[in-house]
């Protein structure tokens, strides 16, 4: 049974696209290669690279000799993997994965799934003592929520290098869901972000305007790291989630 599947560039069809049963190997590279995947570009190396399934997620070996390899989360705002020229069965853990091949001043880029990524059941047994604490206490029913939700809407509406939004238009943003939003409520939100979720403020001799760009940049940083906003809770953004952001 296949656990990876690889799409080709250019692949328009599931019949193009190459399942891997655990344990097996696909090479690419531009050699016509037996069973490999050919990479048709003066620019890739003959033998350029090897993919290996591996249970529920794949590993990659750049073959080439100067040239990093970067693989892609296509949904996780940014998130990436960089494998260095020589290096050997790098374990990759994304399920949808876009790998990007420097070739001549080109990118190429073939996607990688792993479509069965097993998780934990959620009927686990108990264990008697004190419950976990929580390690990020956010109420997404709160204002300071939405704030948080505008902030990194750019970046997770498939833009992950998108620069962050500023006051003004997070005010025009947020006036749909929070009519009687200003300026100084933002920034309000925005410190009492930074003081919950313990980032650091910054520098007491900055700027104030350089202080809260600082600020964004973290609390995005964060939130798009441990999934604390997921494109899904942009819902609270939209008309209709009013309730949701008292």
């Amino acid at each position: 049974m296949y656990s990876i599947i690889v799409v080709p560039p250019a692949c328009g069809t599931p019949d193009g696209q190459i399942r891997i049963a655990p344990g097996d190997r696909l090479a690419f590279g531009r050699a016509e290669l037996d069973g490999g995947l050919v990479l048709a570009h003066d620019g890739v190396p003959r033998m350029a690279g090897e993919i290996t399934a591996h249970r529920t997620y794949w590993l990659l070996s750049n073959l080439s000799e100067h040239q990093t390899y970067v693989v892609e989360n296509p949904e996780g705002a940014g998130e990436h993997v960089k494998v260095g020229p020589g290096r050997l069965d790098a374990p990759v853990p994304f399920e949808f994965s876009r790998v990007v091949l420097p070739a001549a001043g080109d990118l190429l880029t073939l996607d990688v799934w792993a479509p069965r990524h097993a998780f934990r059941s959620a009927g686990r047994a108990v264990l008697s003592g004190a419950a976990t604490a929580p390690a990020f206490t956010l109420d997404r029913t709160k204002r300071y929520y939405t704030v948080l939700a505008a902030l990194c809407e750019p970046r997770l509406r498939g833009a992950p290098h998108a620069p962050l939004p500023a006051v003004e238009e997070l005010v025009e943003r947020l006036r749909p869901v929070w009519p009687a939003v200003t300026r100084s409520a933002v920034y309000w939100n925005i410190d009492y972000l930074a003081v919950k979720l313990r980032l650091r403020p910054g520098p007491d001799t900055a700027e104030p305007g350089r202080r809260v760009h600082g600020k964004k940049e973290s609390l995005v940083s964060l939130a798009l790291r441990f999934d604390l906003v997921r494109e899904e809770d942009l819902g609270v953004l939209n008309p209709a989630g009013d309730e949701a952001a008292r």
